[in-house]
C-alpha cells in the first residue's frame, strides 16, 4: 500500500480506510502510543500500539530514532494534542537504532552539541523547521525572478578572475603539491596545470552574470560562492550561497526597488507557507531568551519581525547621513562602538543594526558609499568621491544585500581597475563589454544564508547551512 506523508495524514478526515506511514520513532511511551515524524512537517503523528498483537522483541526495538513502517486505520485521536492517530494493525522496523548510541534524544540539546552532529541534527525540531523554512525560501526566490521575467544563468564555480579584487580564494589545481613546476624566477608554472593558469573557486556570479544581462536584458544566478577568508564570527562561513540579479537600462533607484520587492516577496511567501515551522522556530526564540538579559532579547517575536519589512516602506539614507547619525548617537557620545565611524570607514554590524533597531526601526537602504571602500566595478557619482552602492540592512542581521548600478563607461573602468590593481589582462571580457553596446545596468547580491537566519531567527550562520564549511572545519 503507498504510504502517505504524515503532513497529509494530519489534514485528513478519520475514516475506516487502511492508511500507510513511516517515519523516524521520536517517543515510544506508556508501552502504546508512538510518536512518528517523516519530515514533512513539524508535527508529528501518535500511532496507538496493541501490546498483545506484536511480538515482545518487536516491541523493544521501537526506540527514539528507530525507522518504522506502520498500517492501520486513522481514527479520532481520544487524548489531547492531536486530533487524529492512527490505530496499528501492522508494524515494521526498518531500521532499528541502539538506545545507548543513538545521540539525538527528546530533550534539549545544545547548538553547538548538535553542530558535532550535522549528519542527524536534521532529525530534530529546530533543525527540520530550519531546513523547510531554507527550502521555501529558495522556492519563493526563483518564483519571485521567474514571475518578474529574469533568466536563470549558471556561472562558473572555477573562475580565473576575482570579482571583488579581495583576494581571498580557494586555489583550484592539479598540480603535484609535492613536487610543483617551477619558472625560472622560482614562481609555480601555471602552465603545466589543468587550465593553463591559476584558477579558483568564485566568490560571485557576478561579472558573468553582467555579460548575460547586456544580452537577455535580466538574468539572475543562485549558486556557491567561496571565501577563504579566515573569519570564525556567526555571520560567516567559507562556502555559502548567493543570490545575484543583473537588469540591463536600469539604475540605482531600479536596484534598490528591486531589492525591497523581492526581500517583501520571499518573506510574505514564507510567512504564508511555512506558518507552522515559523510559530514553532518563534516559541523556541522565546523560550531560549528567558534567561538572558532584557536588553539582549529581541523586542518583537520572530514573525512580527518578518512581517514589519513586508509592510514596511524602506528608509532610503546616504552613508553620509548615516555616518552624521552614528557620531550624533548616544553610542557613540559614550565611547560604546568598538569599532570607529569617521567619513571613510566601512560599517560594521554594530554600526548597522543601531541604525535599523534604534534609529530607524525598520529597514533601511544605505547609498552613496565612498569608492574606496566599494569593489572597482560601481560607478562613480560625479561627485568623484562616492559610487553609486547601495546596501539593505534590516533589524538582528543588518546588511543583508549590497548592489550597486555598474560602471558602464569604459575609460573610468579601465582607470578604476588600475586603482585596484586589478590588470586588464584579466579581465579583458568584461572591459569589451564596455566597447560593444554598452548601456547603465545595476544588480546586486543577497546572501541566502544571512536571509535564512532572518526569516528562521537563528543567531549563527552556521546552524542554517547543512553542512557548514569554517576554518579548520570540513567535516561530512
Amino acid at each position: 500500500m503507498e504510504r502517505l506523508r504524515i503532513s497529509k495524514v494530519l489534514e485528513t478526515a478519520p475514516s475506516s480506510n487502511k492508511i500507510t506511514v513511516c517515519g523516524w520513532v521520536r517517543t515510544y511511551r506508556n508501552d502504546r502510543f508512538l510518536a512518528v515524524n517523516d519530515g514533512s512537517t513539524i508535527h508529528n503523528i501518535q500511532l496507538v500500539v496493541q501490546r498483545e498483537d506484536f511480538d515482545e522483541s518487536l516491541l523493544k526495538q521501537l526506540n527514539a530514532g528507530a525507522a518504522i513502517r506502520a498500517l492501520g486505520v486513522l481514527v479520532e485521536s481520544q487524548g489531547g494534542g492531536q486530533s487524529v492517530e492512527i490505530q496499528v494493525e501492522e508494524l515494521e522496523i526498518l531500521g532499528g537504532a541502539d538506545p545507548d548510541e543513538f545521540p539525538i534524544q527528546m530533550k534539549k540539546h545544545s547548538l553547538e552539541f548538535l553542530r558535532e552532529k550535522a549528519h542527524l541534527r536534521f532529525r530534530t525540531n529546530t533543525f527540520s523547521a530550519v531546513f523547510r523554512i531554507r527550502h521555501l525560501l529558495q522556492f519563493a526566490v526563483h518564483k519571485f525572478f521567474h514571475d518578474q521575467g529574469f533568466y536563470q544563468l549558471h556561472t562558473p564555480i572555477i573562475t580565473g578572475s576575482d570579482a571583488e579584487g579581495a583576494g581571498e580564494m580557494f586555489k583550484v589545481t592539479t598540480l603535484d603539491l609535492e613536487n610543483l613546476p617551477k619558472l625560472e624566477d622560482g614562481s609555480t608554472d601555471f602552465s603545466q596545470d589543468f587550465f593553463g593558469k591559476p584558477s579558483n573557486l568564485t566568490v560571485s556570479g557576478q561579472l558573468e552574470a553582467e555579460l548575460a544581462a547586456m544580452a537577455l536584458g535580466q538574468v539572475y544566478t543562485f549558486g556557491p560562492t567561496f571565501r577563504a577568508e579566515n573569519s570564525n564570527t556567526s555571520r560567516h562561513l567559507a562556502e555559502f550561497w548567493m543570490i545575484e540579479p543583473e537588469i540591463a537600462f536600469a539604475d540605482l533607484k531600479d536596484d534598490m526597488k528591486l531589492a525591497e520587492d523581492c526581500l517583501k516577496s520571499v518573506l510574505g511567501y514564507v510567512l504564508e507557507h511555512g506558518k507552522d515551522d515559523l510559530n514553532f522556530l518563534e516559541n523556541r526564540e522565546v523560550q531560549s531568551e528567558k534567561q538572558l538579559p532584557q536588553k539582549d532579547r529581541h523586542e518583537h517575536p520572530l514573525t512580527d519581525r518578518l512581517q514589519n519589512v513586508v509592510e514596511s516602506e524602506f528608509a532610503h539614507m546616504t552613508y553620509t547621513e548615516v555616518i552624521n547619525a552614528l557620531r550624533d548617537s548616544k553610542p557613540f557620545k559614550k565611547k560604546k562602538f568598538k569599532y570607529p565611524c569617521e567619513w571613510g570607514d566601512d560599517l560594521h554590524s554594530e554600526h548597522e543594526r543601531w541604525l535599523v533597531e534604534k534609529h530607524i526601526g525598520g529597514p533601511v537602504i544605505v547609498t552613496d558609499y565612498p569608492a574606496e571602500i566599494k569593489a572597482f566595478y560601481m560607478r562613480q557619482n560625479d561627485d568623484g568621491k562616492t559610487v553609486a552602492a547601495m546596501d539593505v540592512l534590516v533589524p538582528g542581521i543588518g546588511e543583508i544585500i549590497g548592489g550597486s548600478q555598474r560602471e558602464e563607461r569604459l575609460d573610468i573602468l579601465k582607470k578604476k581597475c588600475a586603482d585596484f590593481n586589478i590588470p586588464e589582462d584579466h579581465v579583458w571580457w568584461y572591459l569589451e563589454t564596455r566597447k560593444f553596446g554598452s548601456a547603465e545596468h545595476c544588480g546586486f547580491g543577497m546572501g541566502f544564508e544571512r536571509l535564512v537566519m532572518f526569516a528562521t531567527g537563528m543567531s549563527n550562520i552556521r546552524d542554517v547551512i547543512p553542512f557548514p564549511r569554517t576554518p579548520l572545519s570540513a567535516e561530512f
